[in-house]
């Protein structure tokens, strides 16, 4: 699962995002991890979708399974705990995609989801993810980022989606991970502010960026620079990250019980420095770990 830092009521509110198999386990005392959790004040969250399926007629592209039967899934969540949902699209730039297929595709799964959650009293976490693979350069990706939120906004508007309900959940916009040319963390924050600011409407109260292979340092300078940009910026701009909140404290642990608390210390450091980075105030360190610096870049990633 994720964590991230969630910004509808509270700045410090923070979130779990179950794998379904998670969300019915327990604790060393039998306890759900959902009441676990939801002890600390943390909000429990559901991912929703179930991966991905070739989109017949494209360039292999993807579409995303889930809606059959979506409706009872949230349901169910609700009773069991859940307060929101996650659904993650994916699209990715070459030469010739994403094509206009796949992104109306994906837009409107992602609008038909989210219905479907508000319906059911969770919240849906929108995310349409332009994977980082290829060699393309910064300007490419704005444009694609822009193309595919636009779509994404109309499909939702289109379906009647409540905005003010609902968290965005996409990627930076960044160089592709083989592009020669390298881009400062406040190129990627202009770029990335630049086409939210065209495409993200203000009834959106959080946009919660994915990690997508960045370092965990990486993630965190290019966050704290997003957030000190001049541009406006009407929402919450935080982080939903998955990789780029463990690598620390996984290579901490290395499976050993006696290593649990380093585990925990690691993970820890790396949440206050992104919730440092949501304010614009992280001050980059040389003192950070192999781990933390370490490229997490997995080609056409899935979960």
């Amino acid at each position: 699962y994720s964590l991230l830092f969630r910004p509808i009521h509270q700045p410090t509110d923070w979130g779990v995002i179950f794998f379904h198999e998670t969300l019915y386990q327990k604790d060393n005392t039998g306890k759900l991890f959902p009441a676990v959790i939801k002890d600390k004040g943390i909000v429990v969250g559901i991912k929703l979708d179930k991966g991905t399926a070739p989109l017949a007629g494209t360039n292999n592209e993807t579409s995303i399974q889930g809606l059959d039967g979506l409706a009872e899934r949230c349901a169910q969540y609700k009773k069991d705990g859940a307060d929101f949902g996650k659904w993650r699209a994916v699209l990715k730039i070459t030469q010739t995609t994403p094509s206009t297929l796949a992104i109306q595709e994906n837009a409107n799964t992602l609008a038909r989801y989210a219905s479907i959650c508000q319906q059911h009293g969770l919240v849906p976490i929108v995310e349409p993810e332009i994977l980082p693979d290829g060699d393309h350069d910064l300007q490419r990706c704005q444009y694609v980022t822009e193309k595919v939120l636009a779509a994404v906004y109309k499909a939702l508007n289109d379906h009647h989606v409540y905005l003010e309900g609902t968290l965005l959940k996409p990627n930076m916009v960044t160089a592709g991970q083989a592009c020669p040319k390298k881009y400062t963390p406040q190129d990627v924050a202009m770029a990335t502010v630049t086409a939210l600011l065209r495409t993200v409407p203000a009834a959106v109260p959080g946009i919660c960026f994915l990690s997508g292979g960045q370092s965990e340092e990486e993630a965190s300078i290019n966050l704290n620079a997003i957030n000190l940009c001049p541009l406006p910026k009407p929402w919450k701009l935080t982080f939903s990250y998955g990789r780029a909140l463990q690598a620390s404290a996984l290579a901490a642990w290395s499976g050993k019980p006696e290593n649990k608390k380093a585990s925990q210390e690691a993970f820890m450091k790396r949440a206050k420095i992104n919730g440092l980075a949501c304010k614009g105030q992280y001050v980059t360190s040389e003192k950070s770990s192999g781990a933390a610096t370490q490229s997490l870049f997995s080609p056409s990633y899935t979960y």
